[in-house]
């Protein structure tokens, strides 16, 4: 009985969250909302950087993968991914990639930011969808 109640409990808490699927939906935009044969004229990226780049938009080419290495901690894909990506491009072209595509703000802080966004928006939806007569009534007698 006890398992029962704390998978109830987990499960409960995962659906009020940000389901792991949108984790890997944000992922997915952080390499197509980019046109990085662009990123990588405007740069004026070496064919090893180019490489690179590729490699690391092609790692995670699917949920499964990605979820294998991110499944405990979804949201770690943001620092691993741009922390990677300045590497690959040294701290002045990360700089001016940060400039152009981020308006000069961290990229990890721009996805959790639309990420906690999306769940406040959620959130308000479902209170509209709420029957008026459960709103802010405690139904326990």
């Amino acid at each position: 009985m006890k398992n029962i109640l704390v998978t109830a409990f987990f499960l409960g808490m995962f659906s009020l969250g940000y389901a792991q699927s949108d984790y890997y939906n944000d992922y997915r935009r952080s390499i197509t909302d980019l046109n990085w044969q662009n990123v990588a004229v405007e740069l004026i990226l070496s064919t090893t950087q180019k490489n690179q780049l590729y490699a690391l938009n092609d790692r995670y080419n699917d949920y499964n993968s990605w979820d294998k290495k991110y499944s405990k901690n979804p949201d770690k894909w943001r620092t691993d991914r741009y922390a990677e990506i300045e590497k690959i491009l040294g701290k002045e072209k990360y700089k001016q990639f940060k400039n152009k595509y981020y308006q000069g703000q961290n990229p990890t802080a721009v996805y959790n930011r639309n990420k906690n966004n999306d769940v406040k928006s959620k959130q308000k939806v479902s209170k509209k969808q709420e029957p008026m007569h459960d709103r802010g009534h405690d139904n326990r007698r």
